[in-house]
C-alpha cells in the first residue's frame, strides 16, 4: 500500500514546502516495525547526528510518531516495513545544509510534534544546530563559528580549516555561541568579515540589520582610540560599507591596530555572554581573506 502527502510548511521558510512525500507499507509476519528511507530521503554518513551512520535521515521523533500510528492499527502478530520517499528530495536537498552535515542523496525527515506552527525564526535557528553536533562528534578541539558562506569559504581556502569544524551561524551568533557551549565546545573561534563581527564588539549578537547596526560607529570609535583624527572619524561614519572604511584606515596606517581592538572587544563580549564557560577567540578578515585583526589569544593560531 502506498499513501502520499503534500508538505505544508505553513509560515516557515522551508524549501520542502509543497513537496510530495510518500509512505510505502508492506506487511510482514515477524511482528517488527522497520522504517527505511527511500528515494529522495538522504542517508547519514557522518557521526554526531541523532540517526546512526548508514541509515535513512529520518529523525527519532518522526520515527516514533510513525511507529505509534502503525501500532494503533497493526494486526496482532504482524509486522510492517515502511519506506518513506520524497521523489524530488535529492534536488531539493541541494538547497539545504544536508551535504555539509553528511546527509547525502536527499532531504531529512525532521520534526518535533507533527504540527506546523508559525515559528519561522525559531525553526531556522534550530536547523543550524546540528552543525555543532557534527563538529563535536569529529572530536575537533576547536570549532569555528562563521556568519555565512563567505566566512566558511575563506576559512577553508585561506586557513585550511576542516569543513566539519566550521559552523555557519547566520545572524544568530549569540544563539549559536550559547548552543556550542551547552553542547560542550571547549574552544571556539569566531571568524568572519567586520560587517558582522564589528557588531559583536557593541554587544549586538543578532547581527541582522533590523536588530541593530552599529558597524560604522564601532569602527569609528576604535579608530579614534587608535589615534584617528576627527576628519578620519567623520569619513568612517559617512562610509556606505565596512570595506570602504578599510581603505581610509589603511591610508592612515591604523588598520591593524583598529581591528585588533575591535576583535579583542568582540572576544570579551562573547566570553561574557557565555559566562566564561569556553575559550573564545576572534579573527576578523576582509572579503579576500586578509587578516584585519585578531583577539590577543588568536595570534598564535595565525603565525
Amino acid at each position: 500500500a502506498v499513501a502520499y502527502a503534500i508538505k505544508n510548511a505553513g509560515e516557515d521558510i522551508d524549501v520542502t514546502d509543497k513537496m510530495e512525500i510518500s509512505a510505502t507499507v508492506k506487511l510482514t509476519d515477524d511482528s517488527k516495525i522497520r522504517i527505511r528511507g527511500g528515494k529522495g530521503v538522504g542517508t547519514v554518513t557522518k557521526h554526531g547526528l541523532p540517526v546512526p551512520v548508514g541509515e535513512g535521515a529520518i529523525n527519532p521523533t518522526p520515527r516514533k510518531m510513525i511507529e505509534e500510528a502503525i501500532r494503533e492499527v497493526l494486526p496482532s502478530g504482524k509486522g510492517v516495513e515502511v519506506t518513506i520517499s520524497a521523489p524530488e528530495g535529492e534536488k531539493v536537498a541541494e538547497k539545504t545544509q544536508n551535504l555539509k552535515l553528511g546527509i547525502v542523496g536527499g532531504v531529512s525527515i525532521l520534526g518535533t510534534t507533527g504540527v506546523v506552527r508559525p515559528l519561522s525564526m525559531t525553526a531556522y535557528r534550530r536547523s543550524l544546530v546540528p552543525q555543532i553536533d557534527v563538529a563535536l562528534a569529529q572530536n575537533y578541539e576547536r570549532i569555528f563559528l562563521v556568519p555565512g558562506n563567505i566566512g566558511e569559504k575563506l576559512a577553508k581556502q585561506n586557513f585550511k580549516i576542516p569543513e566539519d569544524a566550521i559552523v555557519q551561524t547566520g545572524d544568530f551568533m549569540g544563539y549559536m555561541l550559547k548552543m556550542a557551549v551547552e553542547k560542550g565546545a571547549k574552544e571556539i573561534t569566531i571568524f568572519g568579515h567586520p560587517g558582522k563581527l564589528a557588531k559583536l564588539a557593541a554587544g549586538i549578537f543578532n547581527t541582522h540589520h533590523k536588530m541593530g547596526d552599529a558597524r560604522m560607529e564601532v569602527i569609528a570609535a576604535y579608530a579614534g582610540a587608535a589615534g584617528a583624527d576627527t576628519i578620519l572619524i567623520q569619513k568612517i561614519l559617512q562610509s556606505n560599507t565596512t570595506e570602504e572604511t578599510l581603505k581610509f584606515l589603511e591610508q592612515a596606517k591604523l588598520l591593524q591596530l583598529t581591528f585588533n581592538q575591535i576583535a579583542e572587544q568582540a572576544c570579551l563580549r562573547s566570553v561574557e555572554r557565555v559566562k566564561n564557560k569556553s575559550k573564545i577567540s576572534v579573527i576578523i578578515v576582509s572579503m579576500d581573506g586578509t587578516i584585519l585583526g585578531t583577539s590577543k589569544n588568536a595570534r598564535s593560531m595565525i603565525q
